[in-house]
């Protein structure tokens, strides 16, 4: 197993992944998107995303925490979710602005209204107190306002799963069975407003939070019943497939997404089994080392996010929509490439500068 201190390439490399395919889901006419998980099961990126960010910061609080201690390691997290904060006041003037931009110019009237410039424009002093406190969460920015919350539970969580994760499991177990009502009590179940759930998708990230603190031995992965886990997975993962591409000819309501019904989890629980077996055979870390870009997209998640709205805005904007058949298709598959590599330059050029940044700052104090 990999020690505390070390930084998974496998988790970066799956976070790349998924930033990608978020940045490719979020343009209307993309041809990739077709492709993705969402087209074959029950959940999607999203899952992976939430759960990606509890097993990296059950990573990053315990690095701090066996190097500093427990209260260096909490003032990170509190740092950490005054970052998130401002990522996602960031991604909402980016959206609004957008929206603006593509009002004034006449140009791509349904990405207009998914980004809520009309409904600010009508009201621009209300609508900014309500995104401020959360109330309202512009088009791609509503994930961040979950991962706030979560990014202040850190401290109390990790060192709950350490030493008592099945009490951990059972405690979060207990707040998805309750999800729809505390969101009522808080004023957070319209879809509208609240895209996520927080009291239902906690239970992703604290997956992610046990998966990391409480690994599962080489011993129990070499046992018949981890074999056995292997086959019930891919049957479950064959099943729902089936579900997917020939029984459910509409999308499921969006409550279903926004309070992770309970066959979502079970999709991802049985994704994540045949992932994890996938990452102990060594085949995850071979395909990372060969897709360098990819895992410098998931070292660098927050911009990475906040970035690749404005991608999938330009990009959709871009794209001609005149065009039908397989000239059509060759255009969104262009679109599709070239958000792609703004996102792997994006994530480089950041890389770089914060390197550059880190070198500089060891000059500066060796002068001193």
């Amino acid at each position: 197993m990999e020690s505390r201190r070390q930084r998974s390439i496998e988790v970066d490399f799956f976070r790349g992944i998924v930033l990608i395919v978020i940045v490719l889901d979020h343009i209307p006419g993309s041809v990739l998107s077709h492709l993705m998980l969402h087209a074959y099961a029950l959940c999607d990126s999203a899952e992976v995303f939430v759960f990606l960010g509890g097993y990296a910061s059950a990573a990053a609080y315990t690095a701090v925490l066996d190097r500093r201690g427990a209260g260096a390691a909490q003032m990170r997290f509190f740092r950490r979710c005054w970052e998130i904060y401002r990522a996602y006041l960031l991604t909402a003037v980016l959206t609004l602005v957008s929206g603006a931009l593509l009002a004034k110019w006449h140009l791509n009237r349904p990405m207009v209204d998914l980004t809520g410039w009309p409904a600010f424009a009508g009201e621009p002093l209300r609508q900014a107190v309500d995104i401020a406190l959360l109330r309202r969460q512009p088009y791609l920015s509503s994930v961040l306002p979950m991962y706030v919350i979560f990014a202040l539970c850190v401290p109390f969580a990790v060192p709950l799963a350490l030493r008592r994760p099945l009490v951990a499991l059972l405690a979060s177990i207990g707040v998805w069975l309750v999800a729809r009502p505390l969101a009522s009590l808080f004023s957070i179940d319209d879809v509208g407003d609240w895209a996520f759930n927080p009291f239902a998708w906690q239970l992703v990230f604290m997956f992610g939070i046990l998966c990391r603190a409480q690994p599962i031995g080489e011993r129990f992965h070499g046992s018949n019943t981890a074999r056995w886990l292997v086959r019930i997975a891919c049957v479950a993962v064959l099943a729902f497939a089936v579900v997917r591409l020939f029984v459910l000819t509409q999308p499921l309501p969006g409550e279903h997404k926004q309070n992770l019904s309970v066959e979502r989890v079970a999709n991802f629980v049985a994704i994540a089994w045949l992932a994890a077996r996938f990452v102990r055979s060594g085949s995850i870390a071979w395909l990372a080392k060969r897709l360098p870009a990819v895992v410098t997209v998931g070292r660098t998640g927050l911009v990475c996010f906040v970035a690749g709205t404005l991608v999938s805005l330009i990009v959709d904007t871009a794209t001609p929509h005149s065009l039908h058949g397989f000239r059509g298709m060759l255009a969104a598959l262009g679109g599709d490439l070239i958000a792609i590599g703004a996102l792997l330059v994006i994530a480089r050029m950041w890389s770089d500068w914060k390197t550059h940044q880190s070198r500089a700052a060891v000059r500066g104090a060796e002068c001193r």
